[in-house]
């Protein structure tokens, strides 16, 4: 942390009468006390502007204007900073107009001419103290800014640096289902790893959506969402059923439609979590109980389990970020105490609120979230979301495709997904050569990572958007950076989707299905 500048420390002094401002200056030079005298009131403002300990001004010079200036300087202070302001008034105290037009300001002192200078020495080196007690505050804010921008950079790091290894494991997770065995024990493996990977995802996307959701960073994309199909995905994307079977536990669902105005990944995130949590601390043979109901002017989903409960000291902190049900450290899904978290923030940023009910441990726990219904459309149901299929081998046009990846394991797992969909695939692995097989082979598609070494993705998006000879090439990112601002500078390179890791390959499939290629005479 910087040191203060000697600008910060200085007393500045405004006396238009005499000689008045440079005689208090040299008693309080001689008392070792940094002097600075002002010979206007616009003077005085710009010595402000560039730092000061505190402010000697005579009552003389505070005419309306003046005062009026002077208090809306000191109203545009940063958060931390209240400049103490010493006013010499006219022996019997200063004028009730002129205290009147101070009023708004807090921090000021009245000393009666004439004023003894052992009196004057102690109250400006009272002001100092005080100022630097508001310097050790902008010190202490300024640290933690820098520990939340280095925190948010090592997060970001941390998503991408786990979510590449994610990726490639998804990838030979299709690829295996694609052409793997079909005994039942091999499938049941690699349900196992399937829901496993799941889970890592979004232990990863909870971690930075936690960060981003506590510095306001979250936009929500707000459209009508019908939260008993977002209940329905979520039984889908968890597969449930083959999860709960392994657990030994019952699920039973009952939703309805309900309409709000929300983001659906959001809304999905919030269900996903609190399903995910109930599964944790159900034991074998226990139930879980999923409703979507709407009640009045509300849309209500309710989470029931009969498990290990939560105890009533507990209750109270179970969406305090890091807070875990003692019993879960015995158990192998523990988490990281992210989760309720974030399903608080999410909820209350769609305007509800979420609760949490036990009677005690070993009574279970219901999880109940509380929505405003979308105003005048509650009966009816939004067009459902395209199915999550990927496309088979030869349903979709085969194309070229160029894939720019420096992770060996995801660059080859992906081109086995995409060869066994009937595609044609090159690799690179790093920006310049993906730049020049780009203009070399002239694909169809280019699926290009932004953390590359030599140049990042968004570089060799902009490269080959340079040539006129690619215009028709669709790029798409494919990275581990999911930080809203990633997104937009990617798609101001030149890139025409983006897509975070793990990929969905269902997802990329649908991009991919989009994409005309070129007949072969239009080919380099």
């Amino acid at each position: 942390m910087p040191e203060r500048t000697p600008q910060e420390d200085r007393v500045l002094v405004l006396a238009p009468t005499g000689r008045d401002a440079l005689l208090t200056c040299q008693l309080l030079s001689q008392a070792g006390l940094p002097c600075c005298a002002s010979e206007s009131e616009s003077d005085l403002f710009c010595e402000i502007e560039e730092g000061a300990g505190t402010v000697l001004v005579s009552e003389e010079a505070l005419q309306p204007w003046t005062v009026q200036a002077l208090v809306e300087l000191l109203n545009h202070q940063e958060p931390w900073s209240d400049l103490p302001l010493i006013v010499f008034a006219r022996a019997g105290g200063p004028d009730d107009g002129v205290l009147v037009r101070l009023s708004p300001l807090s921090n000021i002192t009245i000393l009666e001419r004439p004023v003894r200078m052992s009196t004057l020495v102690s109250a400006v080196q009272a002001a100092l103290r005080a100022r630097r007690r508001q310097y050790e505050v902008r010190d202490l804010l300024q640290r933690q800014a820098d520990a939340d921008r280095r925190k948010d950079e090592f997060l970001a790091m941390l998503g991408h640096e786990l979510r590449n290894p994610l990726a490639a494991i998804r990838n030979a997770l299709w690829v295996l289902g694609e052409v793997g065995s079909r005994e039942e024990p091999d499938v049941r493996q690699r349900e196992v790893i399937e829901r496993q990977t799941r889970h890592l995802v979004r232990m990863v996307d909870d971690l930075l959506d936690v960060s981003r959701v506590t510095l306001g960073k979250i936009i929500l994309k707000r459209q009508s969402v019908d939260l008993g199909e977002v209940a329905e995905r979520c039984l889908h994307d968890l597969g449930l059923a083959a999860l709960a079977a392994s657990h030994g536990l019952n699920v039973e669902e009952a939703t309805e439609p309900a309409l709000v105005s929300g983001d659906p990944v959001r809304l999905e995130q919030v269900v996903c979590n609190l399903l995910q949590n109930a599964i944790k601390y159900t034991p074998r043979g226990g139930t879980i109980r999923l409703c979507v109901r709407r009640t009045g002017e509300e849309a209500v989903i309710r989470i029931c389990d009969n498990g290990v409960g939560i105890s009533a000291d507990m209750l109270p902190r179970i969406f305090e970020p890091f807070t875990q049900v003692e019993s879960s450290r015995t158990r192998s899904e523990g988490g990281l105490g992210l989760g309720l978290p974030l399903v608080r923030s999410l909820v209350e940023l769609h305007g509800g609120e979420v609760e949490a009910f036990s009677e005690g441990p070993g009574q279970g726990t219901e999880f109940v979230v509380r929505l405003p219904l979308r105003t005048g459309d509650a009966a009816q149901r939004p067009a459902r979301r395209p199915g999550r299929a990927a496309p088979a081998a030869g349903t979709a046009s085969a194309l070229r495709i160029l894939v720019v990846e420096d992770n060996l394991d995801g660059r080859e797992s992906l081109r086995d997904l995409l060869e066994i969909w009937g595609h044609t695939v090159e690799l690179a692995e790093d920006g310049s050569q993906g730049v020049a097989k780009a203009l070399e082979h002239n694909p169809d598609v280019a699926l290009v990572d932004i953390g590359l070494p030599g140049f990042d993705g968004n570089e060799v998006a902009r490269q080959i958007r340079a040539s006129s000879q690619t215009d028709h090439m669709e790029l798409i990112a494919m990275t581990g950076y999911g930080q809203p601002e990633d997104r937009r500078r990617a798609l101001q390179a030149g890139f025409d989707s983006y897509l975070v890791k793990p990929v969905d390959p269902a997802h990329l499939g649908r991009l991919l299905a989009a994409v005309r290629p070129r007949p072969v005479s239009m080919r380099s």
